[in-house]
């Protein structure tokens, strides 16, 4: 069974200008074990279909099943089943780590005890323990995502929805992020839905790609199939006159980044051109960043 099956998901806004269709009866299929990311330009739909998975907004039109539950007639039973990380995450910065971590644990319905044991074994897999009894505000930017990655899944939740988990991370922070989703999925079999502006993260992560453009799917598959090497893969993007553009993906365009420093080099100008109309980031990944393909760690 899917563990996601969304079907013509749909949310419109009306505003004083009109009513504005942000998400326009999109599908989402999602396997058990997966990791998925979701790409798209500012304004494209990403967050409002991530708000309408997990609960937060309701959808205007449609249907969809997250583990197993309804979305509109059971959205506690998709709550206490998905662990969910926004893109500005929601810690108290007054909070000890420790303390943090145990009262997410115990808002999930577990008991003091459990909830303690569960933060203590996400120290060692997120690297929290020297700083489990500093206060929130106090961490880094890097320490404070490997936090809100800890409250998403101090229940242990089959299905992870990650909101843009690497923006405004430096390099180095963003490569030990990226090592996290693989060992989430590796060690833990944690399904991860995440969203991103960033070509290669998505290359480097993600079995399989969405992009969605004005509230609308335009293109699915694997990093490899929108990349093909037997020819150039045309995608259509409808944007905003006078921006409206029809672009061809050069062969491996998401993954060439990794794929050797001559073949990057003469690829990346063309692709930084074109994500700059998406709006999207094409930047070079951190030093040291493994691809998807690479030697893949465990938790200790």
């Amino acid at each position: 069974m899917s563990i996601i099956e969304a079907r013509g998901l749909a949310r419109a806004f009306t505003t004083k200008q009109g009513r504005i269709e942000a998400v326009c009866g999109v599908d989402v299929v999602v396997e058990p074990g997966e990791i998925v990311g979701f790409l798209g330009p500012n304004g494209a739909g990403k967050t409002t279909t991530l708000r309408m998975l997990t609960t937060l907004l309701q959808p205007t039109a449609g249907s969809a099943r997250v583990v197993g539950c309804d979305l509109l007639t059971d959205p506690q039973g998709v709550r206490e089943r998905i662990g969910y990380v926004s893109q500005v995450g929601g810690t108290d910065p007054s909070c000890p780590v420790a303390e943090e971590l145990i009262l997410q644990g115990e808002l999930h319905g577990l008991s003091y005890a459990e909830a303690k044991r569960r933060a203590e074994a996400l120290y060692d897999d997120l690297d929290l323990r020297a700083i489990a009894a500093r206060p929130a505000g106090s961490l880094s930017g890097g320490q404070r995502r490997r936090l809100d990655i800890a409250l998403g899944l101090v229940h242990r939740p089959p299905l992870l929805f990650l909101d843009e988990p690497s923006t405004g991370l430096d390099p180095q922070s963003r490569s030990h992020l990226w090592d996290l989703v693989r060992r989430l999925r590796s060690d833990l079999n944690t399904t991860v839905f995440l969203t991103t502006h960033y070509l290669d993260e998505a290359d480097a992560l993600a079995d399989r790609l969405l992009i969605i453009d004005h509230g609308r799917i335009v293109a699915e598959g694997t990093p490899d199939e929108l990349g093909s090497d037997d020819d150039t893969t045309l995608v259509g993007f409808r944007l905003p006159a006078p921006l409206r553009v029809r672009f061809h993906v050069l062969p491996h365009a998401l993954g060439a980044v990794e794929a050797g420093r001559r073949r990057r080099d003469a690829v990346e100008p063309r692709l930084r051109r074109l994500a700059g109309g998406l709006g999207m980031n094409a930047a070079r990944p951190p030093e040291g960043v493994q691809h998807r393909s690479a030697k893949r760690g465990g938790f200790h």
